[in-house]
């Protein structure tokens, strides 16, 4: 035990100590915040107002709370999973420079090593995202707050899931990779196509059937549903206080997937949770296994 706490607080004073990738990291949430608030804040606005019934009164500070809920679940959909794979990167590295094959000829278990690595980015992920929420927060408060209590509880337990999802998903990758170009290459592709994958730089709702049936497999578009049921509950139920049309609100909630159906059955959040959960256990599942057999072969 005492060996894991050491190499877990090794690896996450190096990955503090790259100031270049740290900042990085912590920059990468707030510059999508800031491109997503300037080139789609007021398209969504207006494609909110107008799925309102013709002559309905529209209150502007409630759509944009309810679109500040939708861009700040995007935001933090991607960023639980990109900074995963950035803060991981110190097992790559670890491979480049050779500490990794010093700290196997050392008395260190193997399996204290592979675990180290998992919970320092697990833990330097998770200081960046609940930042991230955060500053997100802060923008909901600015442009229209009708969170409770649970809603930001709930929020912050789903922030938790995703680095958990992410780190595992990493970590699992990650491991197999030994140059710094693998390393560099996997997360281009992570950051380039997670956000369509989960949904949140644009809904699986406006997808063809048959994507949204694939897409319906990944536990990240799950993660994405649930921060967008939470990140935007409290602009619904002031919609329902207000006497929104009812069709008109559910209308909205499945055209951003706060209203995800598999295969035509709508999931309940629930179910979401299930699967989110399920998939990070499988993942980390996979990871030990990976590492028990590999140091099977190398005794």
């Amino acid at each position: 035990m005492m060996e894991l706490i050491a190499l877990t607080r090794r690896n996450c004073k190096l990955f503090f100590k790259d100031k270049w990738m740290f900042f990085t990291s912590l920059i990468t949430p707030v510059i999508l915040l800031v491109l997503y608030v300037t080139f789609l804040g007021k398209i969504y606005n207006n494609a909110f107002a107008s799925a309102m019934p013709e002559g309905f009164a529209v209150d502007d500070t409630l759509i944009s709370g309810v679109v500040g809920g939708q861009l700040i679940s995007s935001i933090l959909a991607v960023s639980c999973v990109t900074v995963a794979f950035c803060s991981n990167l110190l097992m790559v590295n670890d491979k480049i420079t050779g500490a990794r094959h010093d700290l196997t000829i050392t008395p260190v278990k193997s399996s204290a090593l592979a675990l180290s690595y998992f919970f320092a980015t697990f833990a330097a992920t998770l200081i960046i995202c609940l930042t991230a929420l955060a500053v997100c927060l802060v923008y909901l408060v600015l442009v229209g707050w009708y969170l409770s209590l649970s809603d930001v509880l709930l929020l912050l337990l789903d922030v938790v899931l995703l680095v958990l999802f992410g780190t595992a998903l990493s970590s699992l990758i990650n491991v197999s990779l030994f140059t710094s170009g693998q390393g560099s290459a996997i997360g281009t592709i992570v950051s380039a196509g997670d956000g369509f994958l989960c949904g949140a730089y644009m809904p699986i709702s406006n997808f063809g059937e048959g994507l949204q049936k694939v897409l319906s497999f990944l536990p990240g578009t799950y993660g994405t549903s649930l921060l967008r049921n939470h990140a935007m509950a409290g602009a619904y139920r002031e919609m329902a206080a207000q006497n929104y049309p009812a069709e008109v609100v559910e209308a909205m909630k499945d055209s951003v997937d706060c209203n995800l159906y598999f295969f035509g059955d709508k999931v309940e959040i629930g179910t979401m949770y299930i699967v989110l959960g399920g998939s990070v256990l499988l993942l980390i599942g996979l990871y030990v296994l990976y590492n028990c057999l590999k140091a099977r072969a190398d005794a």
